[in-house]
């Protein structure tokens, strides 16, 4: 099984939970009195809540690149310059995982949601930490709060978590229903469309898991992932001719994948 839980966007596009976002690039240098704040001041920011935002966003594009030191020193100035802003404690809650630190990275996440309870990209994120963690019913449960949110552009990201989330704990039942969820959300969203076959695949519900493939890649674009579990698939069934294809189309449409990588390394180790 292939699991993947990510993360949702802070103000400055969080990316993959294994990563860190993107940062502005507009922002660069020390913070201080800088022509940002200023003008943000006149749009009813205050100095040190512009100067807050520079460092933040200065901190977190310092954990992009690994330099936690300097990502440390900028979040917490910012989180001295403006303690309210909830999403400097999601900030400072990512350094602190990068750290280890997961007490206090807990910590920042139930602050940041004390602040602004109602962010789904927050409740999210603190859910990818709590399954992390193996408190699955916790993070499962902020997962849906984020998908029930009107203000959530991506509800079927947060139920394939709570799947993903589920399956990791080995309830494949339960983690059903939420891939069911998502696909009902968004039946184009090719990570549920992948997390729903691979689970049947491993149950051994093979057409199951290649119907719903097929009926995918009839109007989607194919991902390295779904051809290559649809090959597993085909092979699985002893069917020379569906493997034929997918793996051509996997080999063609993406070719420098790990997933192009690792059917050919299949193949060679097949002699």
């Amino acid at each position: 099984m292939r699991a993947g839980l990510w993360c949702a966007g802070l103000s400055v596009a969080l990316a993959a939970c294994s990563s860190t976002p993107h940062v502005n690039s507009s922002f660069s240098g020390n913070s201080g009195n800088s022509a940002g704040a200023s003008s943000s001041s006149s749009s009813g920011e205050s100095r040190a809540q512009a100067a807050a935002r520079i460092n933040m966003q200065l901190g977190l594009g310092y954990l992009q690149q690994g330099n936690l030191p300097i990502a440390k020193e900028k979040l917490e100035r910012a989180r001295s310059q403006d303690p309210h802003n909830p999403e400097i404690h999601g900030a400072m809650a990512l350094l602190d995982q990068r750290l280890g630190k997961d007490k206090e990275a807990d910590k920042e996440f139930r602050t940041a949601l004390e602040l602004d309870s109602h962010d789904p990209a927050m409740l999210n994120n603190y859910a990818v930490f709590l399954c992390s963690h193996q408190r699955t019913d916790e993070g499962v449960r902020y997962f849906e709060q984020a998908a029930s949110n009107p203000l959530y552009r991506t509800p079927w990201a947060a139920y394939t978590n709570a799947g993903v989330c589920m399956r990791a704990a080995h309830r494949d039942a339960d983690a059903a229903q939420r891939f069911a969820r998502a696909l009902q959300s968004n039946p184009a969203y090719s990570e549920a469309v992948y997390q729903a076959s691979d689970l049947d695949y491993q149950q051994q519900k093979l057409a199951d898991a290649r119907f719903r493939i097929d009926m995918f890649l009839l109007t989607n674009p194919a991902t390295p992932d779904l051809l290559l579990l649809a090959y597993r698939i085909a092979q699985t069934e002893s069917d020379g001719i569906a493997q034929q294809r997918y793996g051509a189309r996997l080999k063609e449409e993406f070719p420098n994948s790990d997933q192009a990588h690792a059917l050919a390394a299949s193949k060679l180790n097949r002699g």
